[in-house]
């Protein structure tokens, strides 16, 4: 069932060994080993750890065990669990595999990156964040096709270590994903306005038209089911990533209220929606219009890498290979 399809022929692919299978860990674990990587993961739970082994992946509930062979076989560690595991597992990492190198699939950057100095392992450790995802959670519903042309961010920040940051990339171009480049807090800026705030979002849609009682949600059709589609996922998730983007999920969830709160004022004064309406469609125009192009000619660890790429990521740049 597991056959190893086409891995890259890059230098910079070390063994894989995911913490947490989850719909993202899942998923990644699924995909590496389709693109002929070796790895293996963990989970706490023994069922989906047994549903895993099922499906033909090599995984266990003994966190101790996979750190120690991470370690000797010199692995690629993806933290691929909630943001309020994360401190635990780097302890974990800090006395089991100090010497690996480290990534995450976190939606926060800043937070995982301050998280990750606190344990000294600064220099081990590039973050990533596919922007990949559905409400769903749990192993069972993780797919190897979940990051296909899927953007991947992979912090580029000061210290980023180039052969690290490397095998980073590269894990993310043999899941299917292509990169952007792009600095933790910078990042987490912009995942606040199209993912964070999003969540808000629809959770309020959700309790407006549940409010409605059953006429409403006897009624409710698109609008309303893509509207809301992510009010399904689990909430300690929601929190959990809202929460650790805190500051600029506030600045980003102010602007939204200040939006609403004019076209309120507009509406009872004017009987008008006219100034939202017409800027919201505006905005989406501009979203579907979006040029992308692909990044060439940057050498991680060369002169000025690091602000090149990060340029490049906020232009619309995607690195598609190495």
């Amino acid at each position: 069932m597991c056959q190893p399809g086409r891995v890259s022929d890059n230098a910079f692919t070390p063994p894989v060994c995911v913490l947490g299978l989850g719909l993202i860990g899942g998923s990644l674990l699924r995909a590496a080993v389709r693109a002929g990587r070796r790895a293996w993961g963990h989970n706490r739970s023994a069922q989906s750890v047994n549903a895993a082994r099922a499906d033909g992946f090599d995984v266990d509930t003994d966190l101790v065990a996979v750190l120690q062979r991470a370690s000797a076989e010199s692995a690629l560690i993806v933290i691929a669990v909630p943001l309020p595991a994360v401190a635990e597992t780097l302890t974990a990492i800090a006395r089991h595999a100090p010497n690996c190198s480290i990534t995450d699939v976190v939606s926060v950057k800043a937070e995982v990156a301050a998280a990750v100095a606190r344990q000294g392992l600064g220099d081990r450790y590039v973050g990533g964040h596919p922007m990949a995802g559905t409400s769903a959670s749990g192993w069972s519903v993780g797919s190897a096709d979940l990051f296909h042309d899927a953007v991947w961010v992979v912090g580029t920040d000061d210290d980023a270590d180039p052969d690290i940051w490397t095998q980073v990339a590269q894990l993310a171009l043999d899941c299917g994903s292509v990169v952007v480049p792009a600095e933790s807090a910078e990042h987490d800026r912009a995942v606040a306005r199209i993912s964070h705030l999003p969540h808000l979002l629809a959770e309020t849609l959700a309790v407006a038209g549940a409010s409605g009682g059953p006429l409403a949600l006897g009624l409710a059709a698109g609008s309303f089911r893509d509207g809301t589609r992510v009010a399904a996922s689990a909430p300690s998730l929601v929190r959990a990533m809202c929460e650790g983007n805190r500051d600029a999920l506030l600045a980003a969830l102010d602007e939204a209220l200040m939006l609403l709160q004019d076209a309120r004022t507009q509406l009872s004064q004017q009987s008008s929606t006219a100034t939202l309406v017409d800027a919201g469609h505006a905005a989406r125009t501009t979203y579907e219009n979006q040029e992308t192009w692909e990044i060439s000619g940057i050498v991680p660890g060369q002169a000025g890498w690091i602000d090149s790429m990060r340029d490049a990521g906020r232009r619309g740049g995607r690195l598609r290979r190495l």
